[in-house]
């Protein structure tokens, strides 16, 4: 059975991750809608509209009502 000679150091690691998810652009993260307010969303993120994460209220939601 072969053995590696040298391991693969992290920072090599999340270069080649970085490299291969750029080359391939059917493996970028996809802009869904919140399941509780429709917003755009990346996936397993906290939704920036409403602050909801997995069905439960994590983070304070962004206001735009304050703004004006």
């Amino acid at each position: 059975m072969a053995l590696q000679k040298r391991r693969r150091g992290p920072a090599r690691t999340a270069q080649q991750r970085s490299a291969w998810m750029r080359k391939s652009g059917q493996n970028r993260p996809l802009v869904q809608g919140c399941p509780n307010c429709g917003s755009p969303r990346i996936p397993h993120r906290v939704c920036a509209g409403c602050g909801f994460y997995n069905g439960k209220k994590v983070a304070k939601a962004r206001s735009t009502e304050a703004a004006e």
